[in-house]
């Protein structure tokens, strides 16, 4: 094993679909600010495969955990799936990504929208207990095909009792009719007026700023509606109202 990788050993596997999976990992020394990624690698038929996969947990819980989506022929994907506790795995040792709240200034309100297994660095930001003081509301939305795709329910039912009216969490099923989600898509809702209705909370440059990650064309149309209301890509250089990151 080379010196950039930990190796870190399986605490657990947990099933949550036939392809939605979250892998706990016990790997000291792995350095990262909540909202980043790392990059995972097994040796699958004498190669070493790695893939990037964000961190779940916060910097400041003692095992990491990422959250996946097992892709068909995806080698890497489908061998985490089958992994069991006590399995070694490789880690590398430091985060990488700018989907942190570092890079964004104080504001009032922060949407966080997600779709699939992108959710999993928004959880890591908010089980981070100092990412609070940054912002006064925080709303995640997240954006699913199938109602049991909407994962991590506890952890989310546990923000909300922590935080209260300071955390509004909407949800989309875009395949399938669900009592309490919402069904079409997230930028069509921005364009609408829909998503800010159901928050009771109004986008504007002076009080947003909006996080997207998730599958490219959902964070592209995402991003056109939001500049139509008057925001822009937030940038070191000339501060903004949107981070986005894609998430393959």
């Amino acid at each position: 094993m080379t010196e950039k990788w930990i190796q870190g050993e399986v605490i657990s596997v947990k099933h949550w679909t036939e392809s939605l999976y979250s892998i706990r990992i016990n790997a000291p020394d792995v350095n990262f600010i909540a909202g980043q990624y790392t990059k995972i690698s097994l040796t699958i038929d004498n190669e070493e495969i790695s893939r990037p996969y964000s961190f779940v947990n916060s910097p400041n819980e003692d095992f990491l955990e990422f959250y996946s989506v097992s892709v068909p022929n995806g080698p890497l994907s489908t061998a985490l799936q089958k992994l069991k506790g006590g399995d070694s795995i490789n880690v590398s040792p430091r985060g990488n990504g700018f989907l942190i709240l570092n890079e964004i200034p104080n504001i009032d309100n922060i949407w966080m929208l997600a779709t699939g297994t992108a959710i999993g660095p928004y959880l890591s930001i908010l089980n981070t207990k100092d990412s609070w003081n940054k912002f006064k509301k925080v709303i995640l939305v997240h954006a699913v095909r199938y109602e049991k795709e909407l994962t991590y329910q506890k952890n989310i039912s546990f923000l909300k009792e922590k935080y209260g009216d300071r955390f509004i969490y909407i949800s989309y099923v875009s395949r399938e009719d669900s009592k309490y989600s919402l069904k079409g898509r997230i930028p069509q809702h921005i364009a609408n007026g829909l998503l800010e209705n159901k928050a009771n909370i109004k986008m504007s440059p002076d009080n947003t700023h909006v996080m997207i990650c998730g599958n490219p064309e959902m964070v592209k149309d995402t991003t056109t509606e939001l500049k139509k209301i008057g925001l822009k890509k937030h940038r070191r250089s000339s501060p903004g109202h949107i981070t986005t990151e894609n998430y393959w």
